[in-house]
């Protein structure tokens, strides 16, 4: 048996008139930027979210980046970031001029660890951006409280997390400002780059949007010195078509997930762990194992697609070497880096599909 890593195919089958026909709206309207499919899909979004606003923007890293702006965080500022996450949430603070502070996860889940953060803040902090890993919500109650009390701003980076709930309330709604990416191979996906900001606060949903158009409120009319970073109506008209089966499809991933979980067995393999209060939507199902590379290896030649995240932590990037962390310094984010292996997680998969990945784990040792 055959079963890749991913595979948008069930998913495109069961939606694909609705995608044709979203196709068709944008092209007999010949309008393809800031027109009505951006702003249907920015309000059904954002009412998905429980927020107010939500501003379609190019793709989940210029929407953390377009964030920061619109707080006002720039040169000589510390903003507090996992130091195990995809490496575009510290991008994000390094293009506004600001410090990626790289603080580590609780191992149990991969997320950033609160008790962490208040040993990492600095007088020149200004924001703490918790991402909610593989489609995991972060302990919130624990973050807005230090935010709070060291008059922090959050910003959710819920790239990978459309639709999870933490304490039956969605993630997004929490923070000052929260970013998504719709990149394909997310919960949420468009056919392209794509991603939004949502908020519950105007001004900052007024200065996102400003800034995303060359800092412009009004055509020909600049207050900002902005970037060219808006969410076009074909992806948007995309979106909107994939939306209203979203949660379907993330309790379908639950289901999985839960299969997972309770069918491996194997002593060598550490299985995620869910915390109270949480209801995960796994874009990625990620477990650990001392020998993950021999585990890939077996499940490869079996037929099965696997995936690490990320195979290289971000203070050992070459790009990052300025941050002058050592290798050690980090060993949480080191070892997820160097023991977590991703196991197949899509829409579509079948029962027996995910049997056979369970027995092919099983088998390993």
């Amino acid at each position: 048996m055959r079963i890749p890593f991913v595979s948008f195919l069930p998913m495109e089958r069961e939606l694909g008139e609705e995608l044709k026909q979203g196709f068709e709206r944008v092209l007999t309207r010949s309008w393809y930027i800031s027109g009505e499919e951006d702003t249907a899909f920015e309000k059904a979004f954002a009412k998905f979210c429980g927020v107010e606003y939500c501003v379609g923007v190019g793709n989940g890293l210029d929407a953390i980046m377009l964030a920061l702006k619109a707080l006002g965080i720039g040169a000589g500022d510390d903003v507090i970031v996992p130091s195990n996450t995809y490496i575009a949430t510290a991008l994000a603070v390094t293009y506004v001029g600001a410090n990626p502070i790289l603080v580590e996860p609780d191992i149990r889940t991969f997320n950033i660890n609160p008790a962490l953060i208040e040993t990492a803040i600095t007088p020149n902090t200004k924001a703490i951006i918790p991402v909610h890993l593989y489609g995991q919500a972060c302990d919130m109650d624990s973050i807005m409280d230090i935010a709070k009390r060291h008059d922090l701003y959050v910003i959710e980076d819920c790239a990978q997390a459309h639709g999870a709930l933490y304490k039956n309330q969605r993630i997004g709604s929490f923070g000052d400002a929260a970013t998504f990416s719709f990149y394909p191979g997310k919960n949420l996906g468009a056919l392209g780059d794509a991603g939004c900001v949502v908020t519950n606060n105007k001004e900052i949903a007024e200065k996102v949007r400003a800034l995303g158009n060359y800092g412009s409120d009004y055509k020909y009319h600049h207050i900002l010195k902005g970037n060219n970073s808006r969410l076009d109506e074909m992806q948007a008209a995309f979106l909107s078509a994939k939306l209203p089966s979203l949660d379907r499809m993330n309790e379908e991933r639950r289901r999985i997930a839960e299969k997972y979980s309770s069918g491996i067995k194997n002593e060598k393999v550490v299985c995620p762990t869910v915390l109270p209060d949480c209801v995960p939507v796994w874009h990625i199902y990620g477990i650990r194992c001392e020998e993950r590379d021999a585990l890939e290896k077996h499940l490869n030649e079996l037929g099965i697609g696997t995936n690490k995240h990320y195979p290289i932590p971000i203070h050992m990037q070459e790009c990052y070497s300025d941050l002058k962390i050592k290798a050690g310094e980090l060993p949480i984010a080191e070892e997820i880096s160097r023991t977590e292996l991703s196991l197949p997680m899509f829409y579509g998969l079948t029962d027996e599909e995910v049997q056979y990945v369970i027995d092919s784990v099983n088998s390993f040792g």
